[in-house]
């Protein structure tokens, strides 16, 4: 078997490269262990959204992309990504100020284009009112702002699809066993329902997220390993206490926490501390219930909540460093076993909502080591139609 692409992993960010490379032309296979969405992209905070908090920390880029993809995906999945509005609380002891958070939202829209889902206001003390549960005492401002949500695992299969009605293979379940890469081509080797298959392809992108190191470590000749640190982010599932949408700020540690209604249910979440031990043994730990539940009861005291909770937790690939998870960049990284002309490319991190844009930057990595095709689609023009 001959493909221009091989792709190992079928997360979000594994099929943006297969609908990307089998739109421009390539032939594309697929390599899934277990299901679409099966790791991380199935245990995000469902949104798809610019970062908002990303502008603290100046990632300017990564915000005007993200609000661009925003943009798109509400046009091409009009099914699977609705806008919805969320609710900023600013309280006396607030880290950041009414003013700090009106500049904020002022330059967010601003990297928006000014459009219509960027549109933002301060509610009147009267709404104040209206926002079920939500604690008064010390209320200084309330600011309404959309954001857009969507069922993440339905959305990665949705662009799964997309990439096999262009024509790319799937194998499913299917066990990467190895690579060899030489000057011309690489070697993978692959057991699926048939037993061991040995594939040639010109590329091999490495999708497969948290587990990307495992990946990189069966790839001959030897490839150094990037410098990773992988942070888990957990979210609690409860009744359906409330019906809006809430941006608040952990009063333990002042980071972001979004409480959103989901799928008939109370999503809480996230948290961000270091992973330790393999990938698949990532689970929601009890200090992070109770970071959780602490928060939410801070912001909703008159919420009785349940004994038993529900919970899922996931991994993000950041970039190994001494900061904090939370003050780490989030933009999309990349490793390549040879800049001038990759035989291996290995993708690390990067957000749901920029999976487009990110499967677009991987693809002009790749060029100098395709031939030239003839394009089948434009990925900005895709609809993308729910499976489910």
């Amino acid at each position: 078997m001959k493909y221009d692409i091989v792709v190992i992993g079928a997360g979000i960010q594994g099929a943006g490269v297969a609908q990307a490379a089998a739109a421009a032309g390539y032939s594309v296979l697929v390599v899934e262990q277990t299901a679409p969405a099966a790791g991380t992209s199935s245990k995000s905070s469902k949104l798809i959204h610019g970062g908002l908090r990303y502008l603290e920390s100046g990632q300017f880029g990564l915000v005007h992309e993200s609000l661009r993809e925003r943009a798109l995906l509400l046009k091409l999945a009009p099914e699977l990504v609705k806008l919805q509005p969320l609710h900023i609380p600013i309280y006396e002891n607030s880290s950041r100020s009414a003013l700090t958070i009106r500049a904020g939202l002022s330059l967010y829209a601003l990297l928006a284009g000014l459009n219509s889902h960027a549109l933002f206001r301060q509610l009147s003390r009267k709404e104040w009112q209206g926002l079920e549960g939500l604690r008064q005492d010390n209320l200084k401002a309330v600011f309404r702002y959309q954001e857009a949500q969507t069922d993440d695992a339905a959305l990665t299969r949705a662009v799964l699809q997309s990439a096999i009605i262009l024509g790319a293979d799937v194998m499913m379940p299917a066990k990467f066993l190895g690579a060899e890469r030489n000057g011309q081509c690489c070697k993978v080797d692959v057991e699926g329902a048939s037993g061991v298959q040995s594939i040639s392809c010109r590329v091999l992108v490495n999708c497969a997220g948290p587990w990307v190191n495992q990946v990189l470590a069966k790839v001959t000749p030897a490839l150094p390993l990037p410098a990773v640190e992988l942070v888990q982010g957990s979210h609690l599932l409860l009744p359906p206490l409330l019906d809006q949408y809430f941006y608040v700020e952990a009063p333990q540690d002042r980071r972001a926490v979004f409480v959103l209604p989901w799928e008939g249910k109370l999503m809480v979440g996230t948290t961000e501390r270091i992973h330790q031990g393999a990938p698949e043994q990532a689970a929601c730990s009890e200090d992070e219930k109770r970071y959780l539940l602490t928060t939410l009861s801070h912001y909703f005291p008159q919420l009785s909540l349940p004994a038993e909770v529900e919970s899922f937790a996931g991994l993000r690939v950041l970039p190994k460093s001494d900061k904090t998870a939370f003050s780490r960049p989030r933009e999309v990284m990349f490793s390549v076993d040879d800049e001038a002309k990759p035989r291996v490319l290995s993708i690390m991190g990067g957000k749901l909502t920029t999976y487009r844009a990110t499967a677009a930057a991987a693809m002009a990595r790749l060029m100098p080591s395709l031939p030239t095709k003839e394009r089948r689609a434009d990925t900005e023009l895709i609809t993308l139609i729910p499976l489910d």
